[in-house]
């Protein structure tokens, strides 16, 4: 199947390793031209050799913390002086720590907020532009399970994740005119380092494939598949959604 990927331009965030280096994998190896972005020079570099391995296109590596203000300007700038538009926009970052709500500090909540909402309104920001000139774009943000069916012990992530739902969904009805398309993907319980971190933290995350139907974790590649179709052509008619890639571990019906 020709997703219609070739020769456009991706921006992922987070992507030295984790899903955010799945995700560009994937889209590198369907043709598109990648922006990656880490704050670890080390790591960035080696995800960049191995995309420009895997994949047909090029690659612009560029290092910096999404958290901070002026070092997400500085991506979008070095990402618009080679190319004066970006297509396909994945926001992505690292999760905030785990903890109840009176282990944690007003300063969690600050370093929260800017890590996953005021990152992802500010490279939208950026991008939009070049998308609405071209009447063509895909956004999509690497969000959680946990905004569908919350997380015991993950109050920070259960609660601003929320609002970057709620954000998205807006998007979607206001830039649908432009052939913009606004998607989340909710992965569930995923073999990377968070994982690991997590169990490490609470071994009661070892448990959890038995609340999941298809009895395992999921691993990187199947997640990075499901995003790449969203960013694709063949995904046009799909908006508004939140996708969740978990297994079948929520329950909801909706």
């Amino acid at each position: 199947m020709d997703l219609g990927l070739k020769g456009k331009v991706a921006f992922v965030a987070a992507s030295s390793e984790g899903l955010g280096k799945n995700v560009a994998l994937e889209l590198a190896k369907e043709g598109a031209n990648l922006i990656i972005c880490s704050r670890n020079q080390e790591t960035l570099d080696e995800a960049k050799r191995e995309i420009e391995s895997a994949g047909k296109g090029k690659v612009l590596a560029i290092a910096g913390d999404l958290s901070n203000r002026d070092d997400r300007e500085k991506i979008i700038s070095k990402s618009l002086e080679t190319h004066p538009a970006v297509d396909i926009l994945v926001t992505n970052t690292g999760g905030p720590p785990s903890g109840k709500f009176e282990d944690l500090s007003e300063e969690d909540w600050d370093r929260t907020y800017q890590l996953l909402l005021a990152s992802a309104t500010h490279l939208i920001r950026g991008f939009l532009p070049g998308m609405k000139k071209n009447q063509w774009g895909r956004i999509i943000t690497i969000t959680s399970q946990a905004v569908k069916q919350p997380v015991e012990n993950l109050i920070l992530s259960n609660s601003v994740r929320a609002s970057v739902v709620g954000l998205m969904k807006t998007l979607a009805s206001e830039l649908g005119p432009y052939s913009i398309t606004v998607n989340n993907v909710m992965p569930g319980y995923t073999q990377t380092s968070r994982l690991t971190r997590l169990i490490e933290t609470n071994p009661s995350f070892a448990s959890a494939t038995k609340e999941i139907p298809l009895g395992r974790f999921g691993n990187p590649e199947e997640f990075a598949a499901a995003v790449t179709f969203l960013a694709s052509e063949r995904a046009s008619y799909i908006t508004g959604t939140s996708l969740a890639v978990d297994g079948g571990w929520i329950k909801n019906i909706l």
